[in-house]
């Protein structure tokens, strides 16, 4: 059973990462506006609940001063008037003296018991609070009054009390009309975010159409034109990807054919040879000395073979660890001394330290191919010349140097080329073409010069192969005796 979570698309995404942190400010602003609205309505009420407090003190008369005062209340129809209109809330008022003796009005209202406030909301002695009244929640303004005539002076409390059915409907209507419109507003935003996305995704379905419907040999590069500047990069990125595929396929189908018409050859003349044995028309010695050099060929072909497809695949891998030049050239001529010694050929080798960036297998193959064409093409008592050093600038050069006949202009041209072999000579015609693949993947260049004698050096061919020195040992000066690119 697959247990891995389905990833979720760029719309449930967009979606869940907009509307998610809309919602929560969505919600802690309809709170803040419930709250600001119920105040506002609250001191919109309570406005009201002084004026009728006002109105009834405004009738009150007094007899007597101060202990001995006398109160007289008469509470007119207008200080009722306003709350009877919604036919929702009741009003019930008291007045009473400071001792809370009562004047007139509902006995069952509790008494005040608080205190004006230092700094009140308006110019009047008042309190307002909340208390209960048969059951039910109120909200009271008490009005402290002076009262004074001819007759008398004291001091009366005003209590007009309000039940909240009024306030609570009003809150109801409000917070219901608040999240009424931030429902509206979410929906709007989740429609705009689904559009947008439609909108903005659709040059990646195209591109994904179009690739779905091409070719499988179909590697030519996707268009950018018209494309939004963030899908940029991803079709730069997959035309490199297909152009490295192109070129991937390429070699394989390369390597499948070449492997196919070079190896064909020597099988058909080892199958000759041995039906020839077979019939007895040579001797066997004679027979089994053309079988071996035809076997000798077919193996080494097929060795070269395998070494340009090795190329490709260390070309398409990760950066490989600095390698010591000189070291490679010391070991693999060291390898090749027997065909040196089988030719008494002079050869002198020069090295110095010298680390490039490159798989350790590639220089090997490079300088083998690379010293046995030239031990090859070197004549017998002739002198061969090896040089390793830095070169001027950021670069190491390989110089190798056999005494012999010069080569003509459309011969350097055509030798790096896969099977080209000069005239007279018995091989493949891979050794120089792998020489130029390996270079070409370590960034590097290789060229083939006739050259003059001079001093001690011998006059004939010279290769030379520029690499890249390592990436700590670029940034340095170059050595006072690092040789120049030009030098012949």
């Amino acid at each position: 059973m697959n247990t891995t979570a389905r990833p979720m698309s760029l719309r449930r995404t967009l979606l869940l990462g907009i509307l998610v942190p809309v919602l929560g400010l969505v919600a802690l602003n309809t709170v803040s506006l419930y709250r600001e609205a119920l105040d506002t309505a609250t001191t919109a009420y309570d406005r009201t609940l002084l004026a009728s407090a006002k109105t009834i003190s405004e009738q009150l008369d007094v007899s007597g001063f101060d202990a001995q005062a006398v109160f007289t209340a008469r509470v007119p129809y207008a200080a009722l008037e306003a709350f009877e209109a919604d036919n929702q809330s009741r009003l019930v008022y008291k007045v009473s003296t400071l001792d809370g003796e009562l004047v007139s009005g509902y006995e069952d209202l509790p008494n005040w018991t608080g205190k004006v406030p230092l700094r009140p909301a308006y110019a009047a002695l008042v309190d307002f609070y909340d208390d209960q009244y048969r059951g039910s929640a109120v909200r009271v303004a008490a009005l402290v009054q002076p009262v004074a005539s001819n007759r008398g002076r004291g001091i009366a409390v005003v209590q007009v009390a309000e039940t909240l059915e009024l306030r609570e409907a009003l809150a109801r209507d409000m917070l219901i009309g608040t999240l009424w419109r931030q429902g509206l507003l979410l929906l709007v935003i989740a429609l705009v975010v689904v559009w947008v996305v439609q909108r903005a995704t659709k040059p990646v379905r195209t591109l994904s159409e179009q690739l779905q419907h091409r070719a499988e040999n179909d590697f030519t590069p996707l268009p950018s034109e018209g494309l939004p500047r963030e899908l940029w990069p991803l079709v730069k990125a997959t035309n490199q990807l297909m152009g490295r595929l192109h070129q991937l396929l390429d070699h394989q189908r390369r390597f499948v054919r070449d492997t196919s018409h070079q190896l064909r050859t020597p099988l058909a003349v080892l199958k000759a040879q041995v039906q020839s044995a077979k019939r007895g028309d040579l001797p066997p010695d004679t027979a089994l000395r053309e079988i071996e050099q035809t076997v000798e060929r077919a193996t080494r072909m097929a060795n070269q073979m395998l070494a340009l497809a090795k190329v490709e695949q260390l070309r398409e891998q990760a950066q490989a660890l600095p390698s010591r030049l000189d070291a490679c050239v010391r070991d693999v001529a060291l390898d090749l001394a027997p065909l040196v010694a089988d030719k008494d050929i002079d050869f002198d080798l020069q090295t110095r330290p010298v680390t490039v960036q490159a798989h350790e297998w590639m220089l090997n193959e490079l300088f083998r191919n690379l010293l046995h064409n030239a031990i090859k093409h070197t004549q017998a008592h002739g002198r061969l010349l090896v040089e390793v050093a830095p070169s001027l600038g950021e670069q190491a050069l390989l110089r190798i140097r056999n005494e012999g006949n010069s080569l003509s202009p459309v011969q350097i041209e055509r030798l790096f080329q896969p099977f080209a072999a000069t005239g007279g000579q018995q091989g493949a015609g891979l050794g120089l073409a792998i020489c130029h693949s390996i270079v070409e993947a370590l960034d590097g260049r290789i060229e083939l010069v006739n050259v003059a004698a001079r001093g001690t050096e011998p006059a004939g061919v010279e290769a030379r192969v520029w690499l890249p020195l390592r990436q700590n040992d670029s940034a340095a000066p170059a050595s006072a005796g690092a040789i120049s690119p030009d030098r012949p």
